[in-house]
């Protein structure tokens, strides 16, 4: 299993643009059947900065949706917008609904 959570910001103006772009990612991407969950949060303290919570069966999982549609047009989308590039921590699940731990 990977998790990993993703922080995007967005430059000022930019946010309807950027939620267009990761509606069409999050559509395409529930539907992937390597993808266990995939939530787009809202920093309620900044309207232009984002969270990513996603968790892939597996590393292939997360590699396969790299190279679908849907992925590669969000990035082309927000690429122009994104402010400082996106960043990622990873996590092992401890309790985590739906997760086999050891």
């Amino acid at each position: 299993m990977l998790i990993q959570l993703v922080n995007i910001k967005v430059k000022e103006g930019t946010r309807d643009v950027f939620l267009e772009a990761f509606k069409i990612n999050c559509d395409g991407t529930r539907q992937e059947p390597g993808n266990i969950r995939f939530d787009l949060l809202h920093d309620p303290d900044d309207n232009n900065n984002f969270f990513v919570y996603e968790i892939f069966e597996s590393d292939a999982a997360l590699d396969d949706h790299r190279e679908t549609q849907h992925y590669k047009k969000c990035v082309e989308m927000i690429d122009p917008i994104t402010l400082n590039g996106r960043t990622k921590t990873y996590f092992a699940p401890i309790h985590v609904q739906g997760a086999k731990t050891s």
